[in-house]
């Protein structure tokens, strides 16, 4: 076969190829159309989804950093002169007060995103410090299952001292037996054994404060939870 006729063979191969796809096109056109439409709008929304989600992200974060900003806030000491125009705060749960309304806003409009459930976490934090004890205990524990192991664990540590305050001594017993089992980077092991065992002391079981000082002496040598737990057991002899 010489050129010019595989030149040939081609380009009628071609005109075929697109005169099927014009039939095609054509005997289905409304399905085509249908499907182009559907396309277009499952685009739309997916593209509208991430606006209002980028604009809801910034907005809680902005939230979040106003409160932040105002939590931490220097207290003002005794005999220390304030610059003009400073906003400061003469005790935590003064400070505490100016900050909550805005993490409480924050958690509640958008608990959903990262930034939401940070303020739930200080929102009790801040109700602790204002001696709202059954608000706190209830934003802690709502904190406590963020999506984040880390601020989760956090949250579950501050609920565990609440309920010490609150004198809910099984309760606490309980958190921090499971941040035991599920330690993190923010709440390491060591770190739950050391207040479970503090608890056990002060609630007159030193057996159990002995034992969870032991097993923290053995599993982490060296370490700084280990020089706690040795000098807790022989003050426990």
């Amino acid at each position: 076969m010489d050129t010019q006729t595989r030149h040939a063979l081609k380009q009628d191969q071609f005109v075929l190829a697109a005169t099927s796809g014009v039939e095609w096109l054509g005997e289905h056109r409304n399905s085509v159309i249908r499907w182009s439409i559907v396309a277009v709008l499952v685009i739309g929304a997916l593209v509208a989804g991430i606006v209002v989600y980028q604009n809801r992200t910034a907005a809680a974060d902005r939230l979040l950093g106003q409160a932040m900003d105002i939590y931490q806030t220097p207290l003002t000491q005794p005999g220390q002169p304030t610059a003009p125009g400073d906003k400061t705060y003469a005790t935590a749960a003064e400070r505490a007060r100016a900050a909550n309304p805005i993490f409480r806003q924050a958690a509640d409009r958008y608990g959903w995103l990262r930034a939401g459930e940070m303020a739930r976490y200080f929102a009790g934090i801040t109700e602790l410090d204002m001696g709202q004890q059954a608000n706190a205990e209830a934003d802690l524990e709502k904190a406590s299952h963020s999506h984040g192991s880390s601020l989760a664990a956090l949250a579950k540590m501050a609920l565990a001292n609440a309920y010490l305050q609150s004198g809910k001594t099984s309760q606490a017993v309980s958190v921090f037996q499971d941040l035991i089992r599920h330690p993190t980077t923010t709440v390491p092991k060591s770190e739950a054994q050391l207040q479970l065992a503090q608890l056990y002391e002060t609630t007159n079981q030193p057996g159990e404060a002995r034992r969870i000082y032991a097993q923290i002496k053995d599993q982490d040598k060296g370490s700084q939870a280990a020089q706690i737990a040795t000098q807790k057991l022989q003050s426990l002899k």
